[in-house]
């Protein structure tokens, strides 16, 4: 006898047809022997296979990230038997789905400047790029009129704690079924505690030619140091700063006129189009990531 679960595509024109659908899974909690095992075996019991899988603990916190793919997929079973293996391991596990064809949910990350959200959220507008803008999240207000111009959900999150702003912020991109999450010029660092859970799926524009000037002042030490060209970097977030892997990169020349604030402004242009390129590429599925380092599919 097959005991082999048939798990099916919700919602899909034909539940029959034989296609395949992937998933995500997230596991963060107290180091505790065992974990890997019972996530594996819930994978191979429902006849998936494991594309990828990833673990780290840091400080007495597993955290692990792993991709399968199914012939089939019911979401609302999934969600049902990995909430039960979350009572009894007592880990917050989390589920990500990819469909095919499917309109991504994209959050975008905000502070002060709106070069970068502006840019994306016209380009939408136009309908240049397909993707559901579902909501925006400040770490502060400034930005909010934007948000209500497009008639997109503005949320300011107050960041006095950060540990607390970070699990608003994931109730909402559990709530909003977020699948790419944008760090628009968002001036503040996320813990590994979140990053863990969205592997390949946060997308930050930084104002230098990565690996180069960290930080935000980065074009203050670019003039400064006199450098001749400059540039900026959109980059897929990891738990080391502004380490992760290259998307995008975008450069002008210094000119001998230039003063610090026409190189912001370049600067600042720049940022827009090599983000914007970045979100495009990874709503059209156009990236891959091996080893630390994009492909482009």
């Amino acid at each position: 006898m097959n005991t082999e679960k048939n798990i099916g595509i919700e919602g899909s024109e034909n539940n029959n047809k034989r296609t395949k659908a992937s998933i995500e899974i997230t596991i963060v909690g107290e180091d505790k022997k065992g974990i890997v095992a019972e996530i594996t075996k819930y994978i191979f019991n429902n006849g998936g296979n494991i594309e990828k899988i990833n673990q780290n603990v840091i400080k007495g916190l597993f955290g692990m990230h792993l991709e399968a793919s199914f012939q089939k997929i019911e979401k609302s079973v999934v969600k049902k038997e990995l909430a039960g293996l979350s009572d009894r391991l007592k880990m917050e596990i989390r589920v990500h789905f990819h469909e095919e064809n499917k309109i991504k949910n994209v959050a975008i990350f905000v502070s002060k400047e709106d070069h970068c959200l502006l840019k994306i959220l016209d380009c939408v507008a136009r309908g240049e790029m397909v993707s559901n803008i579902s909501m925006i999240i400040g770490s502060d207000e400034k930005l909010k009129p934007i948000a209500d111009a497009f008639s997109i959900p503005f949320f300011y999150i107050e960041h006095i704690n950060q540990n607390e702003a970070e699990s608003k912020i994931l109730q909402l991109i559990d709530q909003f079924d977020i699948d790419l999450i944008v760090l628009a010029r968002y001036m503040r660092i996320l813990t590994p505690n979140f990053v863990w859970r969205y592997p390949n799926r946060i997308i930050n524009i930084h104002p230098s030619l990565l690996p180069a000037f960290p930080g935000a002042l980065a074009y203050v030490q670019a003039y400064e140091r006199g450098a001749k060209i400059i540039g900026c970097t959109s980059h897929f977030v990891t738990d080391d700063l502004d380490q992760g892997p290259i998307i995008i990169q975008e450069a002008f020349k210094v000119l001998p006129d230039d003063t610090l604030e026409t190189i912001k402004n370049k600067g600042r242009s720049a940022e827009s189009v090599a983000l914007l390129e970045a979100v495009k590429l990874f709503l059209n599925d156009k990236l891959e990531v091996y080893w630390g380092r994009v492909n482009y599919k």
